[in-house]
């Protein structure tokens, strides 16, 4: 792996200066967010104040991208390097559960579902790390050897059916060009990880995610002679079952994790009736590019023909969701020690992956890309709430930490 040697001595100190004086205007931002939190592809009052604010720093502004999206322009020395820093702005149909005095309030109709609406992964203090990371460098234009473009993404959670949305949409409208994009950064803040900490890991960080239906039909009967028809609830059970196989008896482990889930079994109206269909719905994560191709060209063989051995029918649709967020090795190698030196290098941790997923992927696959994890774990904390809970919460003191990390992040980049 490359790694660039840089110093304290090498770096200008009016960096996390500027960083540190508008502290408090970043956690007020974060705290605005998460009071106000808006789903994926209507972030509109949360897009309306984040183009105020790039404007209002004298950016290109550009808005209404991917539906609800925010990019910013800084165009700094001539340089023809281009640098992205990206945080995602939708928050999830979570109710809160904390006690606050920012506390989530906000309902809405979700599917057909009366829910609470919170910023229960943390986006909100993405986008305020990021509107703080854009101060500091609109303040800083002579430090910046090229342009920087700030990608406020919507929809990272997943654009309502039927609807486009997220990373995907962004790129296909052209975010990462004109002027072209080299290179792009981003952060995850982690509930789980002590404020202060940062956690990376090189090449797959994050797990390719599908979504999968399955549809199986049988031949409806009743309960008390199931000889008589074909039962689709036996046939679901047979189906889990095989696909477990494929990750117990033909995946490589060695290689990467991976995993197949099912999540919702829909079948049957009565206790007496055996019913004529069953649909089931569930997801598949997986870390290395061979070892997905494989699961998923087994999945589509082996669900007709259990099916088919039972006497029923059987199909399959795969969507993808996100692919793998691969950090690319060698910008990895060159940008670790911009970590190492705002955070300290005790305070850089190399991780395993997970098997969560994240979009920022998409931009991956286009352009070399880095992601890393933020700490928000109060100090003394032993059981944090998980991600996507309605318990989840975030220690606000990091956010310096990562506007210092991202803002500095683009200048060595450029500078390099």
């Amino acid at each position: 792996m490359f790694s660039l040697t840089l110093n304290a001595q090498e770096r200008d100190p009016e960096i996390v200066a500027a960083a540190e004086e508008i502290e408090g205007q970043v956690i007020e931002w974060r705290r605005n967010f998460h009071q106000n939190p808006e789903l994926s592809n209507r972030e509109f009052k949360t897009a309306e104040k984040i183009a105020e604010h790039l404007k209002n720093l004298g950016m290109e502004v550009q808005t209404k991208v991917a539906k609800t999206g925010v990019v910013g322009i800084l165009k700094g020395n001539n340089s023809d390097k281009v640098v992205a820093l990206r945080a995602d702005i939708d928050a999830l149909p979570v109710t809160e559960r904390n006690d606050l005095p920012f506390k989530s309030e906000v309902t809405t109709q979700f599917l057909g579902t009366e829910t609470g609406v919170m910023h229960a992964c943390g986006h909100d203090t993405h986008i305020a790390i990021l509107m703080g990371a854009a101060e500091v460098l609109s303040k800083n234009k002579d430090k910046i050897n090229g342009t920087v473009k700030f990608i406020f993404q919507p929809a990272e959670e997943g654009a309502p059916p039927g609807e486009e949305g997220g990373a995907a949409l962004m790129i296909k409208e052209g975010v990462l060009e004109n002027p072209d994009v080299d290179a792009i950064f981003g952060l995850h803040i982690n509930s789980a990880t002590p404020v202060g900490t940062i956690r990376y890991k090189p090449e797959g960080t994050m797990a390719a995610v599908e979504r999968f239906v399955i549809n199986v039909q049988g031949k409806q009967t009743h309960g008390s002679a199931p000889w008589s028809g074909v039962d689709p609830i036996l046939i679901s059970a047979k189906i889990i079952d095989g696909l477990q196989t494929i990750i117990s008896r033909e995946s490589s482990l060695v290689d990467g994790a991976a995993v197949i889930s099912v999540g919702k079994i829909t079948s049957g109206v009565r206790f007496n009736i055996i019913p004529e269909s069953a649909e089931m719905i569930g997801t598949i994560r997986t870390l290395d590019p061979d070892m997905k191709e494989l699961i998923l060209k087994r999945m589509q063989e082996m669900v007709p023909a259990i099916a088919e051995a039972y006497g029923g029918t059987a199909t399959i649709e795969i969507e993808n969701k996100t692919a793998i967020t691969y950090n690319d090795p060698q910008l990895t190698g060159q940008m670790l020690p911009t970590l190492q030196y705002i955070a300290g290098a005790e305070k850089v941790e190399l991780v395993k992956p997970t098997t969560g997923g994240e979009d920022f992927s998409f931009f991956q696959e286009k352009v070399p890309g880095f992601y890393f994890f933020l700490g928000g774990q109060p100090e003394g904390t032993t059981e944090p709430a998980p991600h996507h809970t309605p318990d989840f919460f975030i220690d606000d003191s990091g956010l310096t930490l990562g506007v210092k990390v991202m803002s500095q992040l683009a200048i060595d980049y450029l500078n390099q």
